[in-house]
């Protein structure tokens, strides 16, 4: 059994369904994110699992034991708000010491759990200051030292980041999963944001509609989505739709423009399907060890830095590619005609 169990969750407010049969496995120490856009249950998911809202169907297990009925403070858990929640009126040591003295801690380790905690967290010098006293990031940091100062058994961080300004998120969701490996906490993450999802997780389940629409790896998720949601959701996507002339050997148009894209096709012939790129995928110019070559013509070129993305005109439609910003190779011209090349693999088939 996993060490987290979440079996055909159901939450209803009324006639709204928020959470429609949600289920996943979760083991030991592994640290999953649910993402999605605002609405999809991911947060009701979440507080379920805390024990801040009761299903209305669906039954939830850690370490073995069913604690749907439990009262948050009966499940072990640790939860990471938003709005940090710290007590305004109490220092850092004695916020991150809140739990364990309502736990009935003795005063001994009371102390030296906090110090613990202080130092893990980056934060020793400062446990006399009060909140106000602190920076964004640095509050939020006493808010995880405070949920893990019990030693719970499940860490539930809710858009802990969404508060902070850009730079202070990388730097701070990489102390968060850096205490997590140490710790070995079995952690779920909460958030809307594809790019925190996919570089801190061992899976992430991707949510739409209070259903999990994909559950995978990062990997997986991104170069295999399941779903047109989850294509469009994480990522950049060049959507196009193609016409199948051989399902056999994956023979389509798009636009009346003659692609292979070397696989069978589960469609018959004359169907309308769904084929997506990566901006990434596709190389600029041709490329004799890619298979497919597109005709362009170059309509916005935009400047990030280490990456050029070029927007062109293909079949039609709108393409989105993404190079890295070379000293040696100015971006092409707008209004030139272009070549694209791309790998037949790396056509991703659209499912519903």
């Amino acid at each position: 059994m996993a060490f987290l169990d979440l079996s055909n969750l159901q939450k209803s407010f009324g006639q709204n369904h928020v959470v429609k049969d949600f289920s996943i496995a979760v083991e030991q120490g592994e640290f999953v994110s649910l993402l999605g856009p605002s609405g999809c249950g991911k947060t009701t998911v979440l507080r379920m699992v805390g024990g801040f809202e009761t299903p209305s169907a669906g039954s939830i297990t850690i370490d073995g034991r069913d604690v749907t009925g439990l009262r948050p403070n009966q499940r072990a858990i640790g939860m990471v708000f938003q709005s940090y929640a710290l007590f305004p009126n109490l220092t850092v040591g004695q916020n991150v010491a809140f739990g364990l003295k309502v736990a009935g801690v003795g005063r001994a380790e009371r102390d030296a759990r906090v110090a613990e905690m202080l130092d893990l967290i980056g934060l020793a010098d400062l446990g006399a200051r009060y909140p106000f006293q602190l920076s964004g990031g640095q509050q939020q940091r006493v808010a995880l030292a405070r949920a893990l100062a019990p030693r719970p058994k499940v860490l539930l961080l809710d858009e802990p980041l969404s508060a902070l300004d850009a730079k202070i998120r990388v730097s701070l969701r990489t102390e968060i999963r850096a205490i997590q490996k140490r710790l070995g906490i079995t952690t779920i993450f909460v958030t809307h944001d594809q790019e925190e999802a996919l570089s801190m997780s061992d899976r992430v389940v991707v949510m739409s509609g209070g259903r999990a629409d994909q559950i995978g790896t990062p990997f997986e998720i991104y170069n295999a989505p399941a779903t047109r949601f989850v294509a469009g959701f994480v990522g950049t996507l060049n959507t196009f739709d193609a016409v199948v002339t051989d399902p056999a050997t994956g023979s389509v148009t798009l636009n009346g423009l003659p692609l292979a894209l070397d696989r069978p096709l589960d469609a018959a012939k004359g169907a309308t399907i769904g084929v997506a790129l990566r901006p990434e995928a596709a190389r600029l110019g041709r490329d004799p060890s890619r298979e497919v070559v597109l005709p362009a013509t170059i309509t916005a070129v935009q400047f990030m830095g280490a990456v050029v993305r070029i927007t062109a005109e293909v079949a039609g439609r709108r393409f989105d590619l993404d190079t890295f910003n070379r000293v040696d190779t100015p971006p092409p011209a707008v209004g030139g005609e272009a070549e694209i090349s791309v790998g037949a693999r790396d056509f991703i088939l659209l499912g519903d």
